[in-house]
């Protein structure tokens, strides 16, 4: 079984900075892709960051230059360093989990990223 739980969402002014994290609770972690994806107001599901297992990480091209994900292999963590935020970055943000060994897919409760002065 695996859980998800996310930290660090809030409200930040236009140009600041926050950093998600995601503790991974189970025993996988290591074999697992692991994503940020992000939902405004209105509007689809849609997925801002990517690692890998191996490491590699890949962004779309809204957040790119400006979003660095990473993982913790020894804290089971992945995080998302959100750096000069705009208004259209505000949305749930969620962390979702895909063991490549069984396909099975899990996700976080979401956390609320609002940028507003």
């Amino acid at each position: 079984q695996v859980e998800l739980v996310e930290f660090g969402g809030g409200l930040v002014q236009p140009g600041g900075s926050l950093r998600l994290s995601c503790v991974f609770y189970g025993s996988t972690f290591s074999t697992t892709v692991m994503r940020w994806y992000r939902q405004a107001p209105g509007k689809e599901r849609e997925s801002a960051a990517v690692v890998s297992a191996g490491g590699g990480t890949t962004y779309a091209d809204s957040v790119k230059g400006r979003f660095t994900i990473s993982r913790d292999h020894a804290k089971n963590t992945v995080y998302l360093q959100m750096n000069s935020l705009n208004p259209e970055d505000t949305a749930v943000y969620y962390c979702n989990a895909l063991d490549v060994r069984t396909r099975y897919e899990y996700w976080g409760q979401g956390t609320q990223v609002t940028v507003s002065s």
